[in-house]
């Protein structure tokens, strides 16, 4: 029989803790503040011991979910004032982010990937050792978390039935522990749960104390009697004041002490709770001097605790190994989301067609009104593909928090995210592109070469993928969705009015240039019109006519719209630097967002 790995224990502990409104220093190197101010945490003393469950409790706005992120390293300690120590040794975030868990109140999950897969994905980043490691780890969190029954399940959410919201906690709670960390933090770990659910969820934390020797730090608000006996150690806020840190009982005796009479159907906590801001009043000095004694007394038996060694941080996997498990990921979420896959592919084959039996044959006609036809289909061709990749906005912004979570952990880097991204695309767009020509080129009546198809599905192609790289560009940027199609739905009309469409080059202002040589609508524009119209067969081509007699070739027609053909392959390279350029502008955007969220 193996011996389980023994990990190192560690203490967590904040000494004189306090903490701002807005996170920044409150000390003014130059000059005083004229007032002081408002403070979240204000000299916090706490304690978070191994094989202990120690919860943060208080009414709402006390400060709770703020100490624990400080705890959790997710706010750099150097921002408030105090210490934040392990093992009696100040905090570096940066590498005790990558040996805890931390579990927010949000629950960052893909709706549409099973329990199984959601933990199997995580094992991977997170662990060496390859999918064998990987699915052997999560086979034995499952059992422990109780989610063997639901494995197979889609996660889900609101409307989107899947697991229960206690099973999907547990799932939340499993992510983060999947590596194995010793220390947990978890914020409002019952929040929205019934009360067999919490229960559930408390005592599943507590038996990972018991048999594991793990430190794990909670928050929570109102406790049942049940939840509350589970607690090792409770640590009360009140308005940013830590007012008591030990055991339930010695909250008890201290509630007593004070001269407080505990209702019979009221439990400890939430009638401590009701009273914190009296007993902050009235806490004795003599009481306060007993319990820290106490607390160094206990201090002097306990062995040495031992520092957390700096070592040269590597990733789990390498690059490639990355990409290929976050595309996997992305991949199923793609081809799950019905309405990103199949409506996008059947409103591709639609539109086409129905564009097609619009403008049907109309490139057989030789007159000035047929041209001007088939440029306003070239013009609604580039607004139909252009704007209707920015439905992806929603997956973008929420595969945008998990990112940010996951990086922060240091479970892959974030261009291998990118990267993968941009590849998982690449053959869904091509599909997408090929649908929508084969449905409109022919019943249209271009130019009727095989060539001339494969140049146009081309550019089709790379209009759909400029549209995604912008789409992932500005989701990177914007903070939410409402500001996300607002901004994209504004640059994409300003691109289609300085396209040159509307008003010729020459006549755009000097000061508005700029734009014409931006716009996303320009090259895949002019690209359209050199390939029906230029080339040997553009020379031969008639476009407009009067009395039998050609009045203007196609060649002709390219030259008064200032229009070259060698501008056919050079406007392909320049899309191609839209495509790529976009992607990179992502990839700093999310890695300065990531890199914040390290800080």
């Amino acid at each position: 029989m193996e011996l389980p790995v023994r990990r190192p224990p560690y203490k967590l502990e904040t000494k004189n803790l306090s903490y701002p409104t807005g996170g920044s220093k409150w000390v003014l190197c130059c000059k005083a503040p004229k007032r002081p101010p408002t403070l979240i945490l204000h000299d916090v003393h706490c304690e978070a011991r191994p094989g202990e469950i120690t919860a943060i409790a208080g009414p709402s706005g006390a400060g709770k979910t703020t100490l624990l992120e400080i705890l959790a390293g997710k706010i750099p300690p150097g921002n408030a004032s105090g210490k934040v120590l392990i093992n009696n040794f100040p905090m570096d975030g940066k590498i005790f982010r990558r040996l805890s868990g931390y579990v927010t109140q949000e629950e960052n999950l893909f709706p549409l990937l099973t329990v199984e897969e959601t933990l199997v994905y995580s094992a991977l980043l997170r662990l060496r050792g390859g999918k064998k490691e990987a699915r052997s780890r999560v086979r034995v969190l499952m059992k422990e978390l109780g989610l063997e029954r639901v494995s197979g399940s889609r996660i889900g959410e609101g409307s989107n039935h899947g697991i229960s919201g206690g099973e999907r906690r547990r799932v939340s709670i499993g992510v983060e522990l999947v590596h194995d960390p010793a220390v947990v933090l978890i914020d409002e770990p019952t929040s929205g749960l019934d009360s067999a659910s919490a229960l559930q969820v408390i005592s599943l934390l507590k038996s990972m104390v018991v048999k594991q020797g793990k430190t794990i730090v909670l928050t929570i608000h109102q406790p049942g009697f049940r939840i509350l006996e589970l607690f090792d150690r409770i640590v009360l806020l009140s308005n940013g004041v830590s007012i008591h840190n030990g055991s339930l009982k010695f909250l008890e005796e201290r509630l007593k002490f004070a001269g407080y009479c505990i209702p019979r159907h009221v439990n400890v906590l939430e009638f401590a709770i009701d009273v914190t801001s009296r007993l902050v009043i009235q806490s004795s000095e003599i009481f306060n001097n007993q319990f820290f004694d106490e607390e160094e007394e206990e201090n002097k038996h306990r062995p040495h605790e031992n520092r957390i060694e700096e070592k040269p941080f590597s990733y789990p996997n390498s690059h490639f190994e990355e990409v290929a498990i976050l595309g996997e990921r992305f991949c199923k979420n793609v081809f799950r989301t019905k309405q990103l896959f199949a409506t996008r592919v059947i409103q591709a084959l639609i539109a086409g067609l129905v564009l097609g039996s619009i403008f049907l044959n109309v490139g057989n006609n030789q007159d000035l009104v047929s041209l001007q036809t088939r440029l306003g289909f070239f013009a609604f061709t580039l607004t139909f593909l252009l704007s209707s990749t920015t439905e992806g906005l929603p997956i973008f912004l929420q595969e945008r928090g998990i990112l940010e979570r996951e990086t922060s952990r240091g479970a892959y880097r974030v261009s291998s995210y990118v990267i993968s991204n941009t590849l998982v695309f690449f053959p869904f767009l091509l599909l997408v592109g090929l649908l929508y020509s084969s449905s409109v080129y022919w019943l249209i009546g271009l130019r009727r070469e095989i060539d001339g198809f494969l140049y146009f599905s081309l550019v089709v192609w790379m209009v759909v993928l400029m549209s995604n790289s912008f789409t992932a560009c500005f989701s990177a940027l914007v903070p939410n969705f409402i500001m996300g199609t607002s901004v994209i739905s504004g640059l994409m009309g300003s691109f289609f009015l300085f396209s040159g469409y509307f008003i010729s080059r020459e006549n755009i202002p000097s000061y508005w240039i700029f734009m014409h040589y931006l716009s996303l609508f320009k090259y895949p524009f002019e690209c359209f019109m050199v390939n029906e119209y230029g080339g040997e067969a553009g020379r031969r081509r008639c476009v407009e006519s009067e009395m039998g007699v050609c009045e203007l070739y196609g060649d002709g027609f390219l030259r008064q719209q200032g229009v070259k053909e060698s501008q056919k392959w050079i406007n392909l390279a320049v899309m191609m630097g839209f495509i790529l350029g976009y992607r990179v502008f992502c990839f700093l955007i999310l890695w300065y967002r990531c890199s914040r969220s390290r800080k």
